[in-house]
């Protein structure tokens, strides 16, 4: 919890100090009493002895006070919302090396059900796109609520030569320039989420798709998928199609994205899961003063009756 005025809370000091001198009061009560030296006289004209009853009120009176100070103070907590125009584009690896089968039943059956689920678990008013890419990259669905549509054209992916992750990152920052007649200007906060298994084959360089996706101001999360085992068979013949990290951790830490990886289905799809609770989202301050005001109030009018029906009274 955070105070947005907390010159507020220098108050407690004045709080500090009257608390002090009701206890200082109280000592006082006591060594007067014993100085009243006739104790059968003493016992006629005072009560049989003050108990807890009488620090009620001043208890209460203290803790409306803290109540108020707080309120005024303007307390507010950490939230997690969903960014205005929040935009995520899915890359995903179409390259033959996603037909290899040491994720089951293969790599891109795997990749397409797990980015499904993502897709469907997004919140209404995410936008989603969806580009693939082999020897060049495409932009299969623009940025769109329509989440049905991305995992539909998900669904009917399929697998060609060669492999252009920077051509891929063009190509989703080029989706998100143009996603409504306000990006040019005012851009909107989006992320690109990229799976590959391979290195960059074809087209532009990673590097050079790392400037552009920096100048843009568009986070590149990776995923390398698949394990080092993995083999197509190309022509007849077996070929093996080890995942390149190195690649992919590149592109991530260039852009400020993140890097993952997944050797399997699940482990891809809590990937995503984790990816889907920090893309899209801002962190906003709430405030909640309301309900210390609230409190303050209530615990003010406890004082109030207290202090009518135990006859108590502050120092």
């Amino acid at each position: 919890m955070t105070f947005l005025s907390p010159a507020w809370l220098w108050l407690f000091a004045a709080l500090a100090a009257l608390v002090a001198a009701y206890v200082a009061a109280q000592f006082a009560r006591r060594r007067y009493a014993v100085r009243f030296t006739n104790l059968p006289l003493l016992d006629l004209v005072t009560p049989s002895g003050p108990d807890w009853r009488r620090h009620v009120a001043p208890a209460l009176f203290l803790l409306m006070m803290s109540l108020l100070v707080l309120s005024a103070a303007r307390p507010a907590d950490a939230v997690r919302v969903p960014r205005d125009r929040a935009t995520i584009i899915i890359a995903l690896d179409v390259s033959l090396s996603m037909e290899a089968d040491d994720v089951s039943p293969n790599r891109l059956a795997a990749a397409k059900e797990a980015a499904q689920k993502f897709v469907r678990d997004l919140p209404e008013r995410f936008n989603v796109g969806l580009v693939a890419f082999a020897r060049s990259a495409a932009v299969v669905v623009s940025p769109t609520i329509d989440h049905q549509a991305v995992a539909t054209s998900l669904a009917n992916l399929n697998t060609r030569a060669g492999t252009a992750i920077g051509e891929a990152v063009f190509s989703s920052i080029d989706s998100i320039r143009f996603f409504d007649q306000q990006a040019v200007s005012d851009p909107p906060p989006a992320a690109i989420v990229l799976l590959s298994d391979g290195d960059n084959t074809s087209g532009r360089s990673v590097a050079e798709a790392v400037e552009s996706a920096v100048n843009a101001r568009v986070p590149v999360s990776t995923i390398a998928y698949g394990t080092q085992d993995g083999t197509v068979s190309i022509d007849g013949r077996e070929v093996n199609v080890p995942v390149n990290k190195v690649t992919l951790q590149a592109l991530s830490q260039g852009t400020g994205g993140r890097a993952y990886e997944a050797e399997s289905g699940s482990e891809l799809r809590a990937v995503y899961e984790q990816i889907g609770t920090s893309l899209g989202y801002r962190t906003v301050n709430q405030e909640i003063g309301r309900w210390f005001t609230v409190a303050g109030v209530v615990t003010g009018l406890l004082f109030a009756v207290s202090a009518l029906l135990l006859g108590s009274r502050i120092p």
